[in-house]
């Protein structure tokens, strides 16, 4: 797949589109203000490969804190603001990497305005942020309803608004809870603009259902080459977001980064705990940055021949199992011993 190439915009030191890497983002949801608990989920995030922070600003105290958080996270940080414009410009002094607002709800043009101009100053990138439900009421009537054209054409008013105003150091992101909607509208943005688009499915839902409409429609855009940084909306652990958000990346190539496990679904050969293996295998490699491939096959019959792609594997028999290496046998290890073996030729790579 050819990705499509947007203007590159910097998000504090990570770069948002153009040729680099695609991004995985995800929102705290402590009170801000709360500068201990916001913190200690932030550094939760970056352990497990979140590159950019988004945290609700509601107050001048959650603005107000952004400098001491700042102060212990490595990732940049951006600032969630809903109407108040000097919440904005205020985050904005306190160190914001990134703001996302909807200009159609800051107020007047001259509000905007203030807000882009401290933004030109400190060179810190606005994100339109336009959803299935803050489309402006003309655009709904024109369109007939929430669709593809009333969204884009809603984020292109603000778009527009801030480049008159010689702005033009933006990203868009335009989700629906509606996975199909979601698919049309980015394509349809993607055709007209060349700024950089965030991704996600809003309000996806619990981590199960939550997880398979995001891989569906964010998979699809990115197959597209559409996209160039994702959030993964899950009511849950925010950690379970940049989870996710990984292994789309990963399972599409775009992230070259820790263990790809490869499993066969098991049937009637299988003659080990298949099951209690691999969750056994996840837990413990789900640190591990190396890019491996390893495979855990329930048979010797398929094993190494299905899985010769991995990098390593198990293939298990009648209380035993085989490991081998690019589909060679290279030892042959009782059940009880497998995953140890298993991680110690790992460790050996």
């Amino acid at each position: 797949m050819e990705r499509k190439k947007t203007k590159k915009i910097m998000v504090g030191s990570v770069p948002v589109g153009g040729n680099t890497p695609i991004t995985v983002q995800s929102m705290t949801n402590t009170i801000t203000k709360d500068i201990a608990s916001t913190v200690k989920q932030i550094q939760r995030l970056e352990k497990v490969g979140c590159h950019i922070i988004r945290a609700a600003i509601t107050d001048l105290d959650d603005a107000e804190a952004i400098e001491k958080i700042k102060e212990n996270i490595t990732i940049p940080f951006i600032a969630d603001i809903q109407y108040d414009y000097k919440l904005a410009i205020a985050a904005v002094e306190k160190g914001a990497d990134c703001l996302r607002i909807n200009p159609g709800n800051i107020g007047s043009e001259t509000k905007v305005r203030e807000v882009v101009n401290i933004c030109k100053e400190r060179q810190v990138p606005i994100r339109i942020g336009v959803n299935s439900g803050s489309i402006k009421k003309e655009y709904l009537e024109k369109y007939k309803g929430v669709n593809e054209n009333s969204m884009v054409y809603s984020a292109l008013e603000h778009i527009r608004l801030l480049e008159d105003m010689n702005y033009e150091d933006i990203k868009i992101s335009l989700k629906a809870s509606s996975v199909p909607l979601t698919i049309k509208t980015y394509e349809k943005m993607s055709q007209m603009v060349d700024y950089p688009l965030h991704l996600g499915i809003t309000e996806a839902g619990p981590i199960w259902r939550g997880t398979i409409k995001s891989a569906v429609g964010i998979g699809t855009l990115l197959s597209m080459g559409i996209g160039d940084t994702i959030r993964i909306s899950l009511t849950g652990d925010p950690v379970e977001e940049v989870r996710v958000g990984r292994e789309i990346l990963k399972s599409l190539n775009l992230l070259e980064e820790g263990i790809e496990i490869i499993s066969c679904p098991t049937c009637g050969r299988t003659k080990i705990q298949l099951i209690e293996l691999v969750e056994e295998a996840e837990k413990r490699l789900k640190d591990i940055k190396k890019p491996l491939k390893v495979a855990i096959m329930g048979c010797p019959v398929n094993g190494p021949g299905e899985a010769r792609e991995a990098d390593i594997g198990i293939a298990g028999g009648q209380g035993e199992g085989l490991i081998f290496k690019k589909g060679k046998v290279i030892k042959k290890v009782k059940e009880e011993a497998l995953i140890d073996q298993l991680i110690k030729e790992i460790e050996n790579l």
